[in-house]
């Protein structure tokens, strides 16, 4: 992929863009077995799944710097300066043609981008539009949000929105976030819908999920669904009566896997994910599909509180875990290592975090591994593991 502001030294996020992306991708494969290694013995590596190089980016997280008049959408240089990346290469047509209204709407709403100038105790913040989050459904729709740092603008926000819609007719959710924090931090807990639709519908083969505002889901959605597919896949042949997923997010791996007498529980932190999951299958029951999702269901709460807390003898046949990058941690794997399960699909993100659980947990070895480039010209990737045990 050839990228200009690559090329002008304004960007360097894409830290593999001068290797070829075939090469790239034998690199992470490489990189992954050396990692397991110690611990996969007699593992079955399945071909590697490629992505597209370029437009693969279902989610844009757009930095707004400049002025009023003149907003910049991208990211900020090392010294704090806004570089335009409206026309980054990894993102869509459809997300690249949403940036021009959204920078227009910016000057419309009288959106001061914000800023701080000084440093320590002398630093002044000024300004209320941090970032443009905006996510591009399989079906060309569009949800914007607007992290802002008071709800100061909401109003205005308000009163010029249908503009927007009328410039942008794909946005059918929006939404502001608040995060009032001067910190590494991109967004805050409160989030005010400004449109009637709150979820924006992620359709994955058979299965649509309901994705809202503050539930995260896969940046590449044509990986995504491999990665949902190679999942069903390995759960159907070990056909568990029940299977519980862990950090379950808005609920895809539980509702691919999900099949008539079979009982999924999934489980995730976040109360909003849960939500949009719970509304997701109730929507697949009402659609003809009661037999399928009859005995699906979600909860908030910490996946190893979860698991290590008193469940009595209802241990499910099969765990599926899709961990953050910092892994499952010592607790849940020692849990999952004693806890007579059989079977556990792990799908990490952080190979590294990934063969430390790995060797917590000796006797479930794994038997099958797919290597997924969710994340072309990047070190990155996501890494699926079926684990036996021994």
């Amino acid at each position: 992929m050839q990228c200009p502001h690559y090329d002008a030294g304004r960007c360097h996020s894409c830290t593999l863009l001068e290797i070829d992306y075939p090469t790239q991708v034998l690199d992470k494969e490489r990189h992954v077995a050396e990692l397991l290694d110690p611990v996969s013995d007699g593992t079955t590596w399945l071909p590697a799944v490629s992505s597209v190089e370029s437009g693969f980016r279902n989610k844009a997280k757009m930095v707004v710097s400049g002025t009023v008049a003149e907003p910049v959408l991208g990211i900020l240089d090392r010294a704090g300066h806004g570089v335009d990346l409206t026309d980054c290469g990894l993102y869509p047509e459809a997300l690249q043609a949403s940036f021009g209204p959204l920078a227009a709407f910016v000057t419309r709403a009288n959106l001061e981008p914000y800023q701080v100038s000084g440093t320590g105790k002398r630093a002044q913040q000024r300004g209320e539009l941090k970032y443009l989050l905006v996510t591009l459904s399989p079906d060309g729709e569009l949800m914007v949000r607007f992290v802002l740092r008071s709800q100061e603008a909401i109003a205005r926000i308000r009163k010029h929105l249908a503009w927007l819609q009328a410039e942008l007719p794909a946005l059918a959710v929006a939404s502001a976030n608040i995060q009032p924090a001067h910190a590494a931090v991109l967004e805050g807990d409160l989030e005010i819908p400004l449109t009637e639709r709150a979820t924006l519908p992620m359709r994955i083969d058979d299965i649509t999920l309901d994705l809202r505002p503050q539930s995260f889901f896969q940046t590449n959605t044509a990986v995504a669904t491999e990665l949902y597919r190679q999942a069903r896949s390995w759960v159907d042949e070990v056909d568990p009566g029940s299977l519980w997923d862990l950090y379950c997010g808005v609920g895809g791996f539980a509702l691919h896997c999900a099949a008539p007498g079979r009982a999924v529980t999934g489980i995730e932190i976040s109360a909003e994910a849960v939500a949009a999951a719970s509304g997701t299958v109730e929507r697949l029951r009402g659609d003809g599909q009661a037999d399928r999702f009859r005995d699906v269901t979600f909860a908030a709460g910490d996946a190893t509180a979860f698991a290590v807390g008193p469940q009595g003898p209802d241990l499910p046949e099969m765990v599926i875990v899709n961990p953050p990058r910092r892994g499952i941690g010592a607790d849940l794997a020692h849990w999952l290592e004693t806890s007579g399960i059989d079977h556990v699909l792990y799908s990490s993100c952080n190979a590294t975090t990934l063969a430390k659980d790995l060797a917590a947990m000796p006797t479930l070895r794994p038997v099958r591994a797919r290597l997924l480039d969710m994340f072309p010209q990047t070190s990155h990737y996501e890494v699926l593991v079926l684990l036996e045990r021994a």
